[in-house]
C-alpha cells in the first residue's frame, strides 16, 4: 500500500474529558496519521493545559469562539497532507480505520472522498440507526437531501476537494456539515465502506442539536444555496427543489405550533 500524508482535525469545545478518548483513537491507529491538529474553539475547561501535560507531539491551535466550521477551516488551512481526516471530540475510531480507509482508496484510485459506517452509542447505551440513517456509496446527493447521511468523524478525503467546493460555510450555526456533503456529492462520488470503523457518543446536553430548535432551517438555507449551483443536473436539481418544498413545510408548521415567527 502507498503511504499517502494524512492530517487529522479535531475541534473541540470544552470537551476535556471526550477528548482525551478522542485523541487516543487516533494515535492508536495502525495507519499513523502524519499531523493530529486540535482547535480548541474557545475552551474554558483546561483543554490547553490537558493538551501541553499529555499529547506535546498534537498540533495545538486556540481560537476565540466562533463554532465548529470555523474551527474546522482553520484546521484545513492549517495543514498541507494531501489527505484530511475529521474526528469530533466526543467520537473515536477504531484502531483499524485509517488503514482499511487508505486501502480502499488505494484500491480506487480515482476516489477522493471516503466514509465509513459506524457504532452509535446514545446516553451510555448502544443504539440501531434507523432506516433512513443508512449510508451508501456512489453518487449520493439524492440521498444526501432529507438528513446529514455522511458523519465528519468518517470521512476521509483529499484536501483538494475544498479548493473546488469551498470549506465549510460559518454562517451555519449548525448542519454545516449536511451543507458540505450537498456540496461535495454533485461532483464526487463517495466510496463506502460498509464496516463500523468509528463510534459516534450522542445525547449529551453540548449537542447542536439541543442548542437549536428546528434544525430544518439550516438545511432550508444549504437547499436554496446549493440550487443556485449550476452545475446541479435536471434530475438533482428537481429533487432538491422538492425537499426543500417539503423542508419549507416541515419547518414552518414546527414554527406555527412553537408560536415562532418565520422569516
Amino acid at each position: 500500500m502507498a503511504i499517502s500524508q494524512v492530517s487529522v482535525i479535531i475541534p473541540t469545545l470544552n470537551r476535556v474529558d471526550t477528548l482525551r478518548r478522542a485523541l487516543d483513537s487516533v494515535i492508536s491507529q495502525t495507519y499513523k496519521a502524519h499531523s493530529i491538529v486540535v482547535i480548541d474553539d474557545g475552551s474554558t475547561d483546561g483543554t490547553s493545559d490537558m493538551i501541553n501535560k499529555y499529547y506535546p507531539q498534537i498540533i495545538f491551535i486556540r481560537q476565540d469562539n466562533q463554532g465548529v466550521s470555523a474551527a474546522r477551516n482553520t484546521g484545513i488551512n492549517s495543514i498541507d497532507a494531501e489527505w484530511i481526516a475529521f474526528l469530533d471530540s466526543d467520537d473515536e475510531w477504531l484502531p483499524r480505520k485509517l488503514e482499511k480507509q487508505m486501502t480502499s482508496l488505494n484500491n480506487n484510485k480515482k476516489m477522493k472522498i471516503c466514509h465509513t459506517d459506524e457504532i452509535w452509542i446514545r446516553n451510555g447505551i448502544r443504539v440501531n440507526p434507523m432506516k433512513k440513517h443508512a449510508k451508501s456509496g456512489g453518487w449520493i446527493f439524492q440521498k444526501c437531501l432529507p438528513l446529514c447521511c455522511v458523519s465528519p468523524s468518517s470521512v476521509l478525503l483529499k484536501k483538494t476537494i475544498f479548493d473546488h467546493v469551498g470549506l465549510f460555510d460559518e454562517s451555519l450555526p449548525a448542519c454545516e456539515d449536511y451543507d458540505l456533503w450537498l456540496r461535495i456529492s454533485i461532483h464526487y462520488p463517495f466510496l463506502y465502506i460498509d464496516e463500523q470503523l468509528l463510534t459516534k457518543y450522542g445525547g449529551h446536553n453540548d449537542q447542536l442539536s439541543k442548542k437549536y430548535w428546528g434544525m430544518d432551517q439550516f438545511r432550508i438555507k444549504a437547499l436554496k444555496k446549493i440550487l443556485k449551483d449550476s452545475s446541479l443536473n435536471k434530475s438533482d436539481r428537481k429533487a432538491a427543489e422538492k425537499m426543500l418544498k417539503e423542508k419549507i413545510h416541515i419547518f414552518s408548521q414546527g414554527a406555527y405550533k412553537r408560536g415562532k415567527n418565520v422569516d
